[in-house]
C-alpha cells in the first residue's frame, strides 16, 4: 500500500527511533573512519617527503625510505583489522583507582610492552551521564600527539568495559608528589609550573581546553618531566563532548575537620589526610576550578591558567588556597576570591611567586596569558627558565626507577573484580540486556596508533618469573 504522507516521528516507538539512531551513526562512522584513514595515510606520506628533502637524501636512498614505509603502512592496515581485547593484556597491578574505574599496570603478551590500562564501567558511564566525557577523551588523546601529553596506543571495548591503552609514567602524580613533601622550595616550583606552562599551551594550541587542571592530572615521567591526562573534561572538539559539568555540588563529603582557626601547618596536613578521600570520590574537589566556570555564563581556556594559579599556592604554601571542609564551602570561597585569596605569613614566599599567583588568580580579562603564552613564560618568576630545552634537562626532583614495571611512586590498591565477567560492581539500575541495547552510544571508540605498535621483541627474563 502506498504511504500518503511522511511517517510522524510521534508514531515511532523508542525502541525503533534508538535502533534508527544506532543505525545511522554507525553508517556515519563506517565512512568517517575510511576518510580519515585515507587523510591520514596521506599525511604521513607527506611527512616523510618532507623529512627526506630536509635530510637531502640521493634519490636511491629515498627509494629505500619509501619502500620500508610502504611495509610499514600495510603492516599497520594488517594490524588494524586483528582485533585487540582483554586476552592480549596480562595485568600486573592495580596503581590507580577512582568513581569510575580504574588504572592497571598491564603487559602486552606478544611484545612485552608496559602499558598503563585505565578501565571505565560501561554501566557507570551510562548511570552517571558521563559518555560524552570519555568521548572526549579517547578523541583527544588520539588528536593530540605531544610530549607534553601522555601517548594512547589502543583502545578497545567490551561487554562490560572501556580500555584506553596509555602510554606507563613511573614517576606517579604530582598530587602523590605534593603529599610526600610539606612544600617544594621556589626553585623546584618554578620548574613545575614552568613545564605546565608548556604542557597546558599545547592543548590550547590544538582548540582545547582542559577545565580539570589539578595535581592529579599531572603525571611525571620516569625523568620526572611533566605530562596532562585525564581529558574527561575538555572541551573544544565536538558537541558530542559538551554537557553539564558542574551542576552537582549539592553533596557533602563525609567530614571530621574544620579549617577554621588553624595555622598553616594544621591545614596542610588536615588537606593531605583528606586529599585521596576527594579524589577517588565522584563529587571530587572544586579546589582548583575557575569562579567563571562555575557561573556558567562563559568562560574560554583562561580558566586552565586560574588553576595553575592554584596548584603553584598549594606547591608553595603545602595546601590550596580556597580548601574547606566541604565542596560547598570551598565553591563558596573560590566565589569569594577577593577576600579568601591570602597568603598566611608563617610560610615566607617571595614577591615574583605572590605576584604571579595573583596574576593566575584574577579576574579572566585580567588574568596573565589573555594575550598570549608569551606574557606568562616571560613572567619574572621563571627568569632563567630555558624552555626549548627544559625537557632536556634534569627535573627538579629526580626519580628513582629501578625497572620498566618500577610502581614504586603509586599507592597500594587491593585487587577488584572489575575485569571479571560477572563483575558485581554493574549499577543496578542497568540490566544485562539494557546495557547491550545503549551499547551504540560507544561505538567507534576502538583506535590503535600507527607509531609504535608493530615493534616485536623478546620479553625481558626478570619480566618472566616474579609477577607481582
Amino acid at each position: 500500500m502506498a504511504m500518503t504522507g511522511p511517517t510522524s516521528c510521534a508514531s515511532m516507538s523508542n525502541h525503533t527511533k534508538e535502533r534508527v539512531t544506532m543505525a545511522k551513526v554507525t553508517l556515519e562512522n563506517f565512512y568517517s573512519n575510511l576518510i580519515a584513514q585515507h587523510e591520514e595515510r596521506e599525511m604521513r606520506q607527506q611527512k616523510l617527503e618532507k623529512v627526506m628533502d630536509q635530510e637531502g637524501l640521493a634519490d636511491e636512498e629515498k627509494r629505500v625510505r619509501r619502500s620500508q614505509h610502504a611495509r610499514k603502512e600495510t603492516e599497520f592496515l594488517r594490524l588494524k583489522r586483528t582485533r585487540l581485547g582483554l586476552e592480549d593484556f596480562e595485568s600486573l597491578k592495580v596503581i590507580g583507582r577512582g568513581a569510575f574505574g580504574e588504572v592497571r599496570l598491564v603487559q602486552k603478551k606478544d611484545t612485552g610492552h608496559v602499558y598503563a590500562m585505565k578501565i571505565l564501567r560501561k554501566a557507570d558511564m551510562l548511570e552517571k551521564e558521563q559518555v560524552g566525557h570519555i568521548r572526549a577523551e579517547r578523541d583527544i588523546l588520539v588528536e593530540a600527539d605531544s610530549l607534553w601529553v601522555v601517548k594512547m596506543f589502543y583502545s578497545f571495548q567490551d561487554k562490560m568495559n572501556l580500555y584506553l591503552i596509555m602510554e606507563f609514567l613511573p614517576g606517579g602524580d604530582m598530587m602523590t608528589l605534593l603529599m610526600k613533601k610539606d612544600t617544594l622550595s621556589e626553585e623546584a616550583t618554578q620548574f613545575y609550573i614552568a613545564e605546565t606552562v608548556l604542557a597546558i599551551d599545547s592543548i590550547h594550541q590544538l582548540g582545547f581546553i582542559h577545565r580539570d587542571i589539578k595535581p592529579d592530572n599531572l603525571l611525571l615521567d620516569s625523568k620526572g618531566h611533566v605530562k596532562l591526562s585525564d581529558f574527561g573534561l575538555c572541551t573544544g572538539l565536538k558537541k558530542a563532548h559538551r554537557t553539564e559539568f558542574y551542576r552537582n555540588l549539592n553533596h557533602s563529603l563525609p567530614s571530621d575537620f574544620s579549617f577554621q582557626n588553624m595555622n598553616s601547618k594544621r591545614k596542610a596536613e588536615t588537606w593531605k589526610r583528606n586529599r585521596r578521600q576527594l579524589a577517588f570520590s565522584t563529587v571530587g574537589t572544586p579546589d582548583y576550578i575557575a569562579p567563571e566556570v562555575f557561573m556558567q555564563n562563559g568562560y574560554n581556556k583562561l580558566c586552565d591558567w586560574w588553576s595553575l594559579g592554584v596548584i603553584m599556592y598549594e606547591m608553595l604554601i603545602g595546601y590550596p588556597p580556597f580548601c574547606s571542609e566541604t565542596p560547598q564551602e570551598t565553591y563558596r570561597k573560590v566565589m569569594n576570591w577577593r577576600e579568601m585569596l591570602v597568603f598566611p605569613p608563617e610560610v615566607p614566599i617571595s614577591e615574583k611567586a605572590k605576584d604571579l599567583i595573583l596574576r593566575f588568580c584574577c579576574e579572566s580579562e585580567n588574568r596573565i596569558g589573555a594575550g598570549s603564552v608569551e606574557e606568562i613564560k616571560t613572567n619574572p618568576f621563571f627568569e632563567g627558565v630555558d624552555y626549548d630545552h627544559i625537557r632536556e634537562r634534569p627535573a627538579a626532583i629526580p626519580i628513582e626507577i629501578k625497572s620498566i614495571d618500577d610502581t614504586s611512586n603509586f599507592d597500594e590498591f587491593p585487587e577488584s573484580d572489575i575485569l571479571q565477567p560477572t563483575a558485581t560492581s554493574i549499577v543496578s539500575n542497568h540490566s544485562e540486556a539494557d546495557l547491550k541495547s545503549k551499547d551504540w552510544v560507544f561505538i567507534n571508540y576502538t583506535y590503535k596508533r600507527f607509531e609504535g605498535l608493530t615493534a616485536r621483541g623478546a620479553i625481558p627474563s626478570y619480566m618472566k618469573t616474579g609477577k607481582r
